[in-house]
């Protein structure tokens, strides 16, 4: 393989993504993370034969940038180099791509469905020696006890809880409470707006899945003020500390877990209360289930929930938009939210809250997508400004 081979290296949502490919299909595919050494490190197995991607390669390599940014992509069909595979190696990961996503199974399961009952282990190992990640998605093979057992992949057990509640949320998540065409050409009356639109692209935003409302309102607190991607990894630490912790946390088991277990996963002691009082509200059944929310207005909403420990107005708004849908939050409390404005609309200075909610009022009904795109604005930054 490593004399035909050629290899390159993409930008994902979870960081740069290593791919090599022989004239017989993909020879491997392997998650690097964001340190330059591991790319660099990750082309040299293949004697630094970098090269440009044949169309079947690119192919693959859009696949797996839409799959890790939204979760529900069937990357089966990307075809694979099997030279030098052993033939249960090649078994195990044939069952393992008839997994769809949002699906587990355990080792033992795996080893029932190729005919081999009571080689658990040995699935292990062929899954261990998997060069072929997200297309042979050996992240979705779990432990029988429900813990996440191995990955290799940068980030290890983080990264597989990650891709597992990527896939997760895809599979649960449900229509927005609105029309996002109509949402989007109200929103294209405003020239900085239509512009911003332009250069971001279609809107993607989609109701997110959740274990239930505690785990949705956890996984907010774990995000107050610091960024996504440091905020995703921190919950996944947390998460993948109890069994079938890919399904969301439970308010019992955080309740039952020692101070070691939230320190280690990043969390602060503020956060960590905050998350302690969650959970006993949950047990106490103070916290309404998602039924009830969706029969509330939004501003009732916030009033229910925010009086609780550690709940601020913005962490029900990002309830609102992300796990209910609702077409009209305007978080103007989120720093992110008013840098796009002010980038959208070239202004030097970025709006004070008070000041982006006399300027939203333009958007409505329709200002969660609007701060959906000013988000967006803030990743694209400068080439926004350029355009």
């Amino acid at each position: 393989m490593r004399d035909e081979a050629r290899c390159a290296t993409f930008d994902t949502p979870l960081g740069r993504c290593g791919i090599a490919w022989t004239n017989r299909g993909v020879a491997a595919i392997h998650l690097l993370g964001d340190r330059d050494g591991d790319a660099r490190a990750w082309v040299r197995r293949f004697g630094e034969a970098e090269g440009e991607p044949p169309p079947p390669v690119r192919e693959a390599m859009a696949a797996i940038v839409l799959h890790l940014e939204r979760g529900d992509r069937d990357l089966s069909g990307i075809p694979l180099d099997w030279e030098g595979i052993p033939p249960f190696h090649r078994r195990v990961y044939e069952a393992a791509r008839a997994l769809p996503p949002g699906a587990t199974t355990s080792y033992g399961a795996l080893a029932a469905r190729i005919g081999a009952p009571g080689a658990a282990r040995a699935v292990g190992q062929a899954l261990a020696a998997n060069r072929f990640l997200l297309a042979v998605p050996c992240h979705r093979i779990l432990a029988a006890s429900g813990r996440l057992g191995g990955f290799s992949a940068s980030g290890g057990l983080v990264t597989k809880l990650r891709l597992l509640a990527l896939e997760r949320d895809a599979a649960e998540a449900g229509p927005l409470a609105f029309d996002p065409e109509a949402a989007v050409a109200h929103l294209r009356r405003d020239p900085a707006m239509a512009a911003l639109i332009d250069a971001a692209g279609p809107f993607r935003l989609r109701r997110r899945g959740a274990r239930d409302v505690f785990d949705a309102l956890a996984h907010s607190i774990v995000h107050q003020q610091i960024s996504g991607r440091a905020a995703a990894a921190i919950y996944a630490r947390l998460a993948a500390s109890f069994p079938d912790g890919h399904l969301g946390l439970e308010p019992r088991r955080l309740l039952r877990a020692c101070a070691d277990t939230f320190r280690r996963a990043g969390l602060s002691g503020p956060k960590t209360e905050a998350l302690r009082a969650l959970a006993r509200a949950a047990v106490e059944g103070a916290l309404p289930s998602f039924d009830e929310l969706r029969a509330m207005d939004d501003e009732v909403i916030v009033e229910r929930l925010r009086g609780l420990r550690g709940i601020g107005r913005w962490t029900v708004e990002m309830l609102l938009m992300f796990r209910l849908g609702r077409p009209d939050v305007w978080p103007v409390d989120d720093l992110g939210v008013r840098k796009g404005y002010a980038i959208a609309h070239g202004l030097a200075q970025t709006p004070t809250p008070a000041e982006l909610a006399a300027l939203g009022e333009r958007y409505r009904p329709y200002r969660s997508v609007a701060a959906w795109y000013f988000w967006r604005a803030v990743e694209l930054g400068g080439r926004l400004r350029a355009a």
